[in-house]
């Protein structure tokens, strides 16, 4: 699958998805957690009549790379249907792991700051760098955190698979729909006389 990423401010270039590892697109709501832009918003968006799905840089917030997705010519109401799944089950992931990683964050630093006040220490050390934790002291709250949540991941999981497996399903109704338009298409020119 060969898919264009914007490797420079410049120009855009097809690679494989094996050898894509970052661009400077910007698809993100602007906002001051993005590390690259601080809040601007890049004014490009693929082309209305682009023949292949774009793929932005991960968002700093849920770490997924959004995707913008090729809508075909003649897209079918199947195609549409498919298209519009699949934009709608990248939305909920993307919705479910900023809140995750949002709280994710807030919990560790919380525990961080009490596990240094237990101590009567402060999280930052005399040179004002930031004091750290040992593997084992982390372990606690990544095992607590992982506990805590653990509901909402298995829910999450089943949900995923849930979607995924009806994505998989519209994509190989859509590939049979294809392959027998063009059976259908293809035998209805070798079936016209010639004169």
């Amino acid at each position: 699958l060969a898919l264009p990423v914007r490797t420079d401010s410049a120009r855009w270039t097809r690679v494989t998805a094996q050898t894509v590892t970052c661009c400077i697109i910007i698809y993100l709501p602007p906002g001051p957690f993005c590390p690259v832009c601080r809040g601007r918003r890049s004014a490009f968006r693929p082309a209305a009549n682009s023949t292949h799905d774009w793929i932005g840089p991960p968002n700093p917030l849920s770490n997924l790379r959004p995707i913008v997705y090729h809508v075909p010519e003649n897209e079918s109401e199947l195609e549409k249907r498919l298209r519009h799944l699949r934009q709608e089950t990248e939305d909920w992931n993307h919705d479910f792991w900023t809140k995750q990683n949002i709280t994710f964050s807030k919990e560790k630093d919380d525990y961080i700051t009490s596990h240094f006040k237990a101590k009567g220490l402060t999280v930052r050390d005399e040179q004002g760098r930031r004091r750290p934790l040992s593997s084992e002291e982390m372990a606690v709250f990544y095992k607590n955190f992982l506990d805590k949540n653990r509901t909402r991941h298995a829910n999450y999981n089943k949900e995923w698979y849930r979607r995924n497996f009806t994505i998989t399903l519209l994509m190989a109704r859509v590939a049979l729909n294809n392959m027998w338009r063009t059976v259908t298409h293809s035998s209805k020119k070798s079936s016209t006389p010639t004169t």
